[in-house]
């Protein structure tokens, strides 16, 4: 969950063994354990969509709001592919949310706050439909959880630590990066638009939900009456659709079906859009004529 200065210079606290469901492990954190909160004072935990959602929903804030005082915005690759991370206590590392008796978003937690001591490890080959998921362990020297007596195996300690919604509502978005990862090259550089979009999409709920129930959106997209009803009051649905959304503007992937004619009625709204924003600049500046003549004319 962290980057633990503990470890040796480039050894990686990762296990490399890939485990499965069936694997076994022995682990377990309580609050009477030496390194209890550790793990929460130096943190480095990628958000995915739906980790944002459940901690937007507890905290009662719009996105407007979580976004610039708990996340920091970073670049997934080298094309600018745009990523949040949760965002530490101020000139601290520390998880704004520890406290002495541990975390204060327990029940809403991120998926990597939840997967911990495992790690999740998705790959996807090229030419497969799907990725392929399993898990790694991670052992880092301040962890004392690995000493405690009580094995399960990995599918027990997942259901344990309520992931299965979590990796439901992710997965779509996930291959969504993976398939990018993968191909490549031959997917072509997203266009800043592109890159605008996968942000509003993934991490913006509320603008994304008024973007897709907008006039214009509505006017372009064939959209299911009851679908729309859903997206109106349904935030995790509003996320399920923007990945639905996404595989259309980053892969031109046809998840959306456009209304007849609709690309030309888009066109006409951008060239009225135009003439108006033309018509408003031509005003202001008969206005400014007229206030510079007025005040010549009072001299």
């Amino acid at each position: 969950m962290s980057d633990n200065n503990l470890n040796p210079p480039n050894q990686s606290p990762v296990v490399p063994n890939m485990l499965t469901d069936d694997s076994r492990l022995s682990f377990r954190c309580h609050k009477d354990i030496a390194c209890f909160n550790a793990c929460c004072k130096n943190i480095d935990i990628t958000l995915a969509p739906y980790d944002i959602l459940r901690l937007q929903q507890h905290l009662g804030m719009s996105s407007a709001e979580f976004l610039p005082k708990y996340t920091i915005p970073f670049e997934m690759d080298a094309q600018g592919m745009p990523g949040v991370k949760f965002r530490p206590v101020d000139g601290g590392t520390a998880c704004q949310f520890m406290t002495e008796e541990g975390c204060s978003v327990y029940e809403n937690r991120p998926t990597a706050c939840r997967y911990y001591p495992l790690g999740l490890l998705s790959i996807k080959h090229k030419d497969a439909a799907t990725d392929e998921q399993s898990y790694a362990l991670v052992s880092e020297e301040h962890c004392l959880g690995h000493q405690e007596d009580r094995p399960l195996s990995v599918g027990e300690y997942r259901a344990e630590q309520g992931v299965d919604v979590y990796d439901e509502h992710t997965r779509g978005w996930r291959q969504l990066i993976l398939k990018k990862k993968s191909a490549g090259p031959s997917i072509g550089t997203p266009s800043k638009q592109s890159l605008q979009l996968f942000f509003m999409a993934s991490y913006n709920v509320d603008q994304f939900q008024e973007f897709v129930l907008s006039d214009q959106f509505l006017g372009s997209f064939e959209l299911e009456p009851e679908l729309i009803e859903q997206l109106k009051t349904d935030k995790v649905a509003v996320l399920d659709f923007g990945v639905r959304f996404l595989r259309q503007v980053l892969y031109g992937e046809k998840t959306i079906n456009e209304k007849e004619n609709a690309h030309e009625a888009r066109e006409a709204h951008l060239k009225k859009r135009a003439e108006e924003t033309r018509e408003l600049a031509r005003l202001e500046a008969e206005a400014a004529a007229q206030r510079a003549k007025a005040e010549r004319e009072n001299r």
